[in-house]
């Protein structure tokens, strides 16, 4: 174990090893948080393990993808605003830059048979992967029956009466605030995520660091960020609008992805029926299809699975072809970069306005009644984004039409490699995606 602390770290090294991060970052959150803290608590040193467990916790507790908020929360903590921002920024843009050239390859050339044949392999297993997030999901949050009739009612509100996603998440909230207080044993089983056991070594942030000057809570900084996030936020949306008017496809956007951008309680799975109410069911920015596309490409690329707003976004403007007919690409990588930016913007609020006050209160952040009933109301909801995929993999011509008997192999099969086998998703969507491309290339 090393005894002297590393020596300090520069903004320019920070930003080559954010840059560096922001391609390697595969793994979904729980994998992008283990490499986070394989390089910064125990090879880099750049923080404590408590230090980081605490950011940690905060991150959880915000809507948003944790994974890059933390990146966010450790680089404002090094390096001040500007760390900040270019540790999230970078934990998106290559992301981005990735999932526009996949998106344009999809829309342009995605009835050629090869690349029809990949994505009907991989269409199965992406519902197998869904379901598999409300297990692994379920199986943290869903600890009392009390629990488990928030996730059933949560279920049956979205898949039989229709229920929008924020009246779920409203309705879980005010029953966990509520019950937190009559049966607080019932809604107290969140918290952090343990306490530290092992040391690495003295780091540049160790827990006995004091907090740096610019990370120590003033009212009148807290007020200034929020002021200067929604200042950016209306300036974005003003320069939209005059494009096609507020009801234009990229002002409804701009409006649609900040609402979505609050309601990631749970990861990117619980606010994927969201998305596909609003993207595919009211705005018809592109198929139920093309979406299970969308995230199969999300599961694959680096960065946050959210990332398939990118997605959604360059069918969005490439469908409505917003610039005309010749300049369809355009349109998507502008559509794919604003869906993105209003996303990722509150993270960005959340972390630079709310960082001092979690710097004061070492040891005392845990997750609260409501954000309980919420993680438990999303299993109901990631289940019924399963049962959705699962009908148009399985019915591709609706419930009249023929049952697709292979998809339904790859799906099972898929489920099983995950569930009994605990198959990695890279591998799972490779080994699915060839299946599909010799099933789609052989002759009938």
């Amino acid at each position: 174990m090393q005894t002297t602390a590393p020596t300090p770290v520069t903004l320019a090294e920070a930003f080559r090893f954010w840059l560096k991060l922001g391609f390697i970052s595969f793994g979904g959150p729980a994998g992008q948080i283990a490499i986070m803290h394989s390089e910064l608590v125990e090879r880099r040193r750049w923080i404590s393990e408590n230090r980081f467990l605490h950011a940690l916790n905060y991150c959880m507790v915000l809507p948003g993808p944790e994974a890059q908020q933390l990146a966010t929360y450790i680089g404002w903590l090094m390096h001040r605003s500007w760390g900040g921002i270019v540790a999230g920024a970078l934990f998106v843009l290559p992301s981005l830059a990735i999932l526009i050239a996949l998106s344009w390859i999809y829309a342009a050339f995605g009835t050629v048979p090869a690349i029809a044949g990949i994505f009907y392999g991989i269409k199965p297993a992406v519902t197998a992967l869904v379901l598999h997030a409300a297990h692994r999901i379920g199986t943290r949050a869903l600890k009392n029956r009390w629990l488990w009739g928030i996730a059933a009612a949560s279920f049956i509100a979205i898949f039989a009466f229709d229920a929008p996603f924020p009246a779920i998440v409203l309705a879980a909230g005010l029953i966990g605030y509520f019950g937190g207080r009559h049966a607080p044993l019932v809604f107290s089983l969140g918290g952090g995520h343990g306490n530290a056991k092992q040391t690495y070594g003295p780091a540049l942030i160790d827990d006995d660091t004091p907090t740096p000057a610019h990370a120590r809570f003033s009212r009148r900084r807290l007020a200034t960020v929020i002021g200067v996030g929604l200042a950016i936020w209306a300036g974005a949306m003003a320069c939209l609008i005059p494009l096609h008017g507020f009801q234009g496809a990229l002002a409804q956007m701009g409006w649609f992805f900040t609402k979505a951008a609050m309601l990631t309680f749970g990861g990117a799975y619980a606010v994927l029926p969201y998305v596909v109410q609003g993207a595919v069911e009211q705005q018809h920015w592109l198929s139920a299809p093309q979406m299970i596309d969308g995230l199969a490409l999300g599961e694959t690329t680096p960065g946050p699975l959210i990332m398939v707003v990118a997605f959604v976004g360059f069918l969005g403007g490439w469908n409505n072809a917003l610039f005309g007919s010749d300049a369809l690409f355009m349109a998507g990588a502008v559509a794919a970069s604003a869906a993105t930016f209003f996303t990722f913007l509150p993270s960005f609020v959340f972390i630079l306005a709310g960082g001092p006050l979690v710097e004061s209160t070492h040891g005392r952040l845990g997750f609260t009644a409501p954000l309980t009933a919420i993680t438990a109301a999303v299993v109901g909801v990631i289940v019924n984004l399963a049962v959705f995929f699962a009908y148009h993999v399985l019915w591709p011509s609706g419930l009249s039409g023929r049952f697709d008997g292979l998809s339904a192999a790859i799906a099972l099969a898929a489920a099983v490699a995950l569930f009994r086998f605990k198959v990695g998703v890279l591998p799972l969507l490779t080994v699915c995606a060839a299946i599909g491309l010799v099933t789609r290339l052989l002759p009938a």
